[in-house]
């Protein structure tokens, strides 16, 4: 069984993180993309759990070399999510969840096609959205505005996805994201249906 990947991308506030961080305790052969940066790690981090912490140059060595799924400079810092990992581990067959934003999954589509299955998370409506951001307490009146505009525009684009689930009810959108991930991994584009058949037929 070849590795394929699962993209999740939506609205800051929707739920994807505590979504895939459930996703990751139940279902097993699975890796989670985690972002690479060339900032100077915090106390509390850790390398290869918060980030992956690396140089500046490794960073636009890759760059060049065209190692980054989608990357962006912030603040005089690079924040990238790198090839080289997901690679890795869809060459053990693994379950790869990624989450990017909807620029990032056109990219992705474009490197990955068929091992891509893509799901769009988001909340019932922007009521619902805002009430989630302003509980949350950690953003200010003019970021959370900017994340609402943000999400209006992401919206636009949930048309893209394989699936959307409206994490309206916690429990029934995991269930559904685990369902679309357990389905992911047995589609025909991933299966070497000579070698299946052959074994098949032996056993007859």
């Amino acid at each position: 069984m070849k590795g394929n990947l699962l993209v999740i991308s939506g609205p800051s506030g929707s739920g994807k993180s505590s979504l895939m961080k459930e996703v990751l305790k139940i279902i097993d052969d699975t890796y989670f993309s985690i972002s690479s940066t060339t900032r100077a790690i915090r106390e509390g981090e850790e390398d290869g759990v918060n980030y992956h912490f690396i140089s500046k140059e490794e960073f636009e060595k890759d760059i060049d070399a065209g190692f980054f799924l989608e990357w962006a400079k912030v603040h005089d810092h690079y924040y990238g999510t790198s090839l080289k990992p997901i690679l890795k581990e869809l060459q053990k067959g693994k379950l790869v969840i990624c989450d990017i934003d909807v620029q990032g999954h056109k990219i992705a589509q474009e490197k990955f096609g068929h091992l891509i299955t893509s799901v769009f998370v988001t909340t019932p409506d922007q009521k619902s959205l805002q009430e989630r951001l302003m509980k949350r307490g950690t953003d200010s009146v003019e970021v959370i505005e900017k994340r609402l505009a943000n999400a209006v525009s992401e919206m636009t684009c949930m048309n893209e996805y394989d699936y959307v689930v409206i994490n309206d009810d916690f429990e029934m959108a995991l269930h559904t994201i685990l369902a679309i991930a357990y389905a992911s991994r047995r589609k025909m584009s991933l299966m070497d249906t000579s070698e299946f058949i052959s074994r098949w037929a032996n056993l007859e």
